[in-house]
């Protein structure tokens, strides 16, 4: 069972301080085309949040992610993760944060606006569904990376 984050990730107005960044009501993300590699197209989320919210801590890839086109779902890509899960980043105010959408070459693309997904802290999840939005195909071996650093 995955447990949720801890109170100082999901810092509430009754504990004095900030509401954290990484609530989704508390963070905007955008979807960009990435450099190419071989045989994979990029997209890079990357979000951002704006000052007034606490910091908070992320770590290894959104899960729970699915991709719209124009408000319709697409129930055909299912994507997997890549690379490290555990590594800390720490998000907020001033410090962005991203991670990869790596789609593979194909003919059989079908293009969507928007990702929603779940961000992952070192030991839970965030409660609630973030999204992010802009252009971008998808295919059957979609795969998401981890969170990283900067935008």
């Amino acid at each position: 069972m995955t447990q949720a984050s801890s109170p100082t990730d999901t810092t509430s107005a009754t504990s004095g301080r900030a509401p954290s960044a990484c609530r989704p009501a508390n963070h905007t993300a955008k979807i960009m085309i990435g450099p190419a590699s071989a045989g994979h197209h990029h997209y890079r989320v990357t979000l951002t949040a704006p000052p007034g919210y606490e910091p908070c801590s992320l770590a290894g890839s959104p899960t729970d992610v699915r991709f719209y086109h124009h408000g319709d779902s697409l129930d055909g890509v299912s994507p997997g993760r890549y690379g490290p899960q555990h590594t800390v980043v720490h998000f907020g105010p001033g410090r962005p944060a991203h991670f990869d959408i790596q789609v593979p070459h194909s003919t059989d693309g079908t293009p969507a606006d928007e990702a929603a997904f779940t961000l992952r802290t070192p030991d839970g999840v965030i409660p609630g569904e973030s999204a992010a939005y802009g252009p971008l195909t998808v295919a059957v071996g979609t795969v998401v990376g981890p969170i990283q650093p900067g935008a």
